[in-house]
């Protein structure tokens, strides 16, 4: 099946000829290497404590020289972006469905979280040693990247409550306390750089001004003493290692003032801006991923159908299973519009005129998708929660998207809220009417 097939027809005359070849080497790819290479990665995978942190699997390797050979390398730094190929974010989205029915195919072509979103901030927002020190290794797939955020008993989806501070002391060096988790990759070994936010003033008058965003490399920090990787916490029984979602405490560590040019990204003050430029195109690479991990779903479902025997037939023949699969079809479908209508909007205007379409897309795709797996785990039947499928990791993934880069409930009561703006204009609407009848009257 050609990838010009999956693409909705309203799209098909935005993609470039170059977009669309891209496209469908994507799909090759995805299918050709990728998918016959997850059951590999997971078995390269050591189980001895002492190396399953310390190692990577070398099929990954392998699959990043292949990838380049094919020019899929970055795809997600979009037009905007010197550094990158120059797809727009519709093309990448329309890429990233089929990246997202892999495990293995995001960091194979070096699109996967969170590096995607900690280059983007380092070419928009580095100088020239963050460029050269930490953006050039993270685009040729060198190192990898963890953003640290989150913070324990915070409510951390309003970044105004981060409370991890970065003060200074009487030597005029920037002092770090505070205790981070859920630092999502900080776990991997090729780790070398933390993005890490911090509050560096408090002043109430300008609460979006408090809080900034430091530069730092984890090797030092960690055999300062000062900064102490505690644990990976595990994600509805998973480790995800060797990348991992650890949990980092800074008991004062210090950063020289002679260091801080290149530890404080963009300026004092700069957190808040930072992040929304950096979450706003990675909630829509979120969104295609899992719209491609729901898709291949249905496809194993299909195929167990196919072969499971209910009362002397097949599954697939059963009613119910046909219209349930026709409309998680539907669903996704729908999900898909949402998604690369708010992919399109970031490149005709910016991911700050697209917060709408944005949030639209964030709200209902990961909700989408995770009642999908739900159901194909439960046509399966048991062996779907098992590791013999690849459903429950699905399941898990397009679950914590519910949670990462702001929660359901966050971005619903934003949305509620901007719309609400427009009720006066419905008394204005409506308000014309009499006027319009009476015209018409006298016709």
């Amino acid at each position: 099946m050609s990838a010009k097939d999956d693409i909705p027809a309203i799209f098909l005359d935005k993609i470039s000829p170059r977009g669309l070849e891209a496209i469908q080497k994507c799909k090759d790819f995805v299918e050709n290497y990728c998918l016959p290479a997850d059951e590999i990665y997971f078995s390269q995978m050591s189980n001895d404590p002492s190396k399953r942190w310390a190692s990577t699997p070398d099929i990954t390797e392998k699959l990043k020289v292949k990838a380049r050979e094919l020019g899929l390398w970055n795809m997600f730094l979009s037009k905007h972006y010197k550094e990158g190929p120059q797809f727009t974010n519709l093309e990448y989205g329309l890429m990233a469905q089929y990246l997202g029915r892999s495990f293995i195919a995001p960091e194979a072509t070096n699109t996967s979280a969170p590096d995607t979103g900690n280059m983007e901030i380092l070419a928009k927002y580095g100088n020239d040693y963050h460029r050269k020190r930490y953006l050039e290794p993270l685009l040729n797939g060198k190192i990898r990247s963890a953003f640290l955020m989150t913070e324990r008993g915070t409510s951390s989806s309003n970044a105004l409550n981060i409370a991890c501070s970065a003060t200074l002391n009487s030597n005029g060096n920037y002092v770090v306390n505070g205790l981070k988790w859920f630092a999502s990759g900080a776990g991997d070994p090729r780790c070398d750089v933390w993005l890490v936010m911090c509050k560096t003033e408090n002043n109430p008058k300008k609460p979006y001004d408090n809080h900034s965003v430091l530069v730092l490399d984890p090797k030092k920090a960690l055999a300062s003493g000062k900064a102490k990787l505690i644990r990976p916490l595990t994600v509805m029984g998973y480790d995800d290692a060797p990348h991992g979602h650890c949990e980092i405490e800074f008991i004062n560590y210090e950063v020289p003032k002679e260091d801080m040019a290149n530890v404080l990204l963009a300026g004092l003050g700069k957190g808040f801006e930072i992040i929304q430029s950096r979450l706003g195109p990675g909630r829509i690479h979120h969104c295609m991923r899992a719209i491609g991990a729901g898709e291949f779903a249905l496809l194993r479902t299909a195929q167990r159908a196919n072969n499971r025997i209910i009362f002397g037939k097949p599954l697939a023949q059963r009613e119910s299973f046909i219209t349930q699969y026709a409309q998680s079809k539907i669903e996704i479908q729908k999900c898909r519009l949402l998604v690369l209508d708010a992919a399109h909007k970031i490149d005709l205007t910016s991911a700050k005129l697209a917060q709408r379409e944005i949030a639209m897309a964030k709200i209902e795709t990961p909700k989408t998708i995770v009642k999908i797996i739900d159901w194909c785990i439960q046509m399966f039947g048991a062996e779907g929660l098992s590791q013999d499928t690849e459903l429950a990791r699905m399941w898990v993934h397009s679950r914590i998207l519910r949670i990462a880069d702001g929660p359901d409930e966050a971005h619903l009561n934003q949305l509620g809220r901007n719309e609400a703006k427009n009720f006066k204009k419905a008394d204005e609407f409506f308000g014309t009417f009499e006027t319009k009848r009476a015209k018409l009257l006298k016709l």
